[in-house]
């Protein structure tokens, strides 16, 4: 069977494929959000841009003793407006010479036909919300731009994870850590080399780097929460060696999942700031800013989510994984804001297919994961609304 077949036997597999063939680079989502909007019309499902064309969908409650759920997912791709011609190689779907965009047109692509779906039944629902959000690759302006005052829900599946099955309850933040050391007397490497009131800044700032953690912070069963990796430094120039350095710089990032154990490594970078102060007095300075870039998406503390995507999963034939992950999504801008009943959102980031090599001219989506992901999704809901 080829891709064309595919297409015509399954509407979610086309609906992917369709999306995926409009190029949308950040910044660029215009004519997927269009498709989307036309789609929606077509199907008589709410739809509609906000401040930052990101689109909203609401489909009513038809049960409101019941809770509403939000589906999230981003309308831009790694990749420029260049033509996008999908082809098949097995059972995974590729496109031609170039980034395909199922990361993360295949997480709209099963919110978008679940929507259709549920807009069509006579379940007995609380409500379903879906956000399009544009610029997700490139800086998260989109989700930023979000007025979350206007959410009902309180619980949120970003559907932005590579692999059919997992849910990721937490996920790290980034904060970028800049050090610098500055000597207040430089001089020659050796008329000058014996005053102790002269400080080298290159082996200063190197002594500060020998006392600091690097790597692994904190983990808990075998998953890394918390760590610390450092970035560069910087102090004179390596071919000038007859110069005593007045400045040094370094740069780190940290990562982690945990509030607690990020400021518990902030604490102790300040500490050997201090103490190197406290030696140095009179002879150098140094300094330490934290620049927030992506705070942390922490764990809830009740399982109800995992618990139902579990055995959502486990009824249609699919492993879950439920896990944690150190990196950045979109889980985290709403894991810290509240909706509109001024409830703290509770977000996962959930795989409902398997997108091997993204960001590369590599990239594939097996297209049964699609459909799987589809199958665990309704199953998830049904569950939800149970």
């Amino acid at each position: 069977m080829d891709l064309k077949e595919i297409r015509k036997e399954s509407e979610l597999i086309n609906l992917f494929c369709s999306l995926a063939e409009i190029p949308s680079p950040s910044l660029h989502e215009e004519k997927v959000a269009e498709y989307i909007k036309n789609y929606c019309g077509k199907n008589n499902i709410h739809c509609e841009f906000d401040n930052y064309n990101n689109v909203y969908i609401n489909i009513p409650a038809t049960d409101k003793t019941k809770q509403p759920l939000m589906l999230s997912s981003h309308m831009d791709v790694i990749g420029d407006d260049s033509p996008v011609e999908t082809y098949l190689d097995g059972d995974l779907i590729r496109a031609k010479g170039r980034t395909l965009g199922s990361d993360d047109k295949a997480g709209v692509a099963n919110a978008l036909y679940f929507a259709k779906t549920l807009a069509a039944s006579d379940m007995k629902h609380g409500g379903l919300e879906i956000m399009f959000t544009r610029d997700e690759e490139s800086g998260m302006s989109g989700i930023k731009h979000v007025d979350f005052s206007k959410i009902q829900s309180k619980y949120v599946l970003v559907l932005d994870s590579d692999s059919l099955g997992q849910l990721m309850t937490s996920g790290a933040s980034y904060t970028l850590v800049t050090i610098e050391v500055n000597t207040f007397k430089g001089g020659h490497s050796g008329i000058d080399i014996a005053d102790r009131t002269r400080e080298n800044a290159a082996k200063l700032i190197a002594d500060i780097v020998s006392n600091l953690p690097q790597g692994v912070y904190y983990s808990e069963n075998n998953k890394v929460v918390t760590s610390c990796n450092i970035g560069g430094i910087v102090s004179g120039t390596p071919e000038v060696t007859n110069v005593i350095n007045t400045y040094g710089k370094v740069t780190y990032s940290i990562r982690s999942s945990s509030r607690k154990y990020e400021e518990e490594l902030k604490d102790r970078m300040i500490f050997e700031v201090e103490d190197f102060n406290n030696e140095y007095a009179g002879v150098a300075k140094a300094s330490i800013t934290f620049e927030e870039h992506l705070p942390p998406f922490e764990k809830v503390e009740d399982d109800y989510i995992p618990i139902l995507f579990e055995a959502a999963a486990r009824k249609v034939g699919v492993e879950p994984e439920i896990s944690s992950f150190h990196a950045g999504a979109e889980t985290h801008i709403y894991a810290n804001n509240v909706n509109a009943k001024g409830e703290n959102f509770a977000p996962y980031l959930a795989g409902l297919a398997d997108v091997c090599s993204m960001h590369s001219t590599d990239e594939n989506v097996n297209y049964k994961s699609i459909i799987k992901g589809q199958e665990v999704l309704q199953e998830f809901f049904k569950a939800y609304n149970a």
